[in-house]
């Protein structure tokens, strides 16, 4: 077998990129003065004592176990790769690199040529934090596009429960308090008295609906103020004021088990509120409404009514803001009273379900823990 030269050519250290000889194992034969000088080691620590992989990265010495030796076997030449000269006390040098392979008598062996790519480094790595930033920045429009089609489907749903809802409480306000201007209170004038007191209390219930929703959407959910209650005794008052809104209108309570709870009095007798209204607009009329109140694993409260069913599809939608549960309804309600019914029960750690069939009528249940 034919020895390789090893000798140094002198012209080759003028030239202004590195150039190396190897082995077809990597072992350095020849190298000029420029690519010593990168790798930080005179030629002679080099020669025939280290191989050229071994200069690399480790990044670069796993490609080249497993791309450049097998490359250069199968196609006899490499061009441009990019890799990196390790440097013990300094940072690492990219370089680019062509290579071929050549035989001689039999005897294979590789010739190198090197070239600083600090620009080009440079280059591809702002390249990946623009392409990143790109990113980024793409990620960010898109949430705030979210965010203002969110904010202006609330503005809309907003300016159509104002203009529409409290519009005809708030004018059958301003006309009765004009009626009563005219002098002493007749007994016409006492029935309009007593319509703008409910025209007075829709509205204010209207806006209670409004804050509550408000504070659900914005505020990441309603506050409740905890405390010892009896729910019996809760619900049946509440009950109590609710059969005069609800005249001829059978209300009935039963219970089960023990009423003691922790809970928001006052978020309990707003939630019973808009289930009984609710039960009331779409149940068959004339027909009694049951609440049930009491203890099993959780504290429940419990509403029935009878009537038609509410459609499956429709079931899993109704607790959303702006929904009813009937296109034949009084539409006296923007469709608020179950999403806020949803919302308290999520406050107080529970939850609300609707069941409803045609022969069993429906039933709203708000389960929470006793605590």
């Amino acid at each position: 077998m034919a020895a390789l030269p090893t000798d140094s050519n002198t012209p080759l250290d003028e030239v202004a990129c590195g150039l190396m000889r190897t082995a077809e194992d990597g072992t350095i034969l020849r190298i000029n003065r420029i690519f010593s000088e990168w790798v930080g080691q005179p030629p002679g620590a080099l020669l025939q004592r280290r191989r050229f992989q071994d200069l690399l990265t480790m990044g670069g010495r796993i490609f080249h176990q497993t791309h450049w030796a097998p490359l250069l076997r199968m196609q006899g030449s490499i061009s441009e790769v990019k890799l990196e000269l390790a440097r013990d006390e300094a940072p690492p040098i990219p370089i680019v690199i062509n290579a071929i392979r050549h035989e001689k008598e039999g005897v294979a062996y590789h010739e190198i040529a090197a070239f600083v790519a600090r620009d080009r480094d440079k280059y591809e790595r702002e390249l990946v934090l623009s392409r990143k930033r790109l990113e980024e920045l793409v990620t960010e429009a898109t949430r705030l596009q979210e965010e203002a089609k969110d904010r202006a489907l609330f503005a809309e749903q907003m300016i159509g429960i104002v203009s529409h809802d409290l519009r005809n409480p708030l004018s059958g306000i301003a006309m009765g308090a004009a009626l009563l201007t005219r002098g002493q209170l007749s007994e016409g004038q006492q029935r309009t008295l007593n319509r703008i007191l409910r025209s007075a209390d829709r509205a204010h219930a209207l806006i209670a609906d409004l804050l509550d929703l408000t504070q659900a959407r914005l505020g990441g959910g309603l506050s409740v103020s905890l405390q010892s209650v009896d729910l019996h005794h809760t619900i049946s008052e509440a009950l109590d004021e609710l059969s005069l809104v609800h005249q001829g209108r059978p209300l009935h309570h039963k219970t089960v088990g023990s009423g003691e709870c922790t809970a928001d009095r006052n978020r309990l007798v707003q939630l019973l509120g808009n289930l009984v209204s609710n039960a009331v607009a779409y149940g068959t009329p004339g027909r009694p409404v049951t609440v049930t109140s009491g203890m099993g694993s959780q504290c429940f409260i419990a509403v029935h009514n009878e009537g038609v069913a509410i459609p499956p599809e429709k079931q899993e939608l109704i607790f959303k803001p702006m929904t009813r549960g009937a296109q034949n309804s009084a539409g006296r309600s923007v469709g608020l009273g179950l999403f806020i019914v949803r919302e308290i029960a999520k406050a107080h750690g529970g939850e609300a379900r609707v069941d409803s069939t045609a022969d069993g009528g429906t039933t709203f249940t708000v389960a929470f823990p006793r605590r």
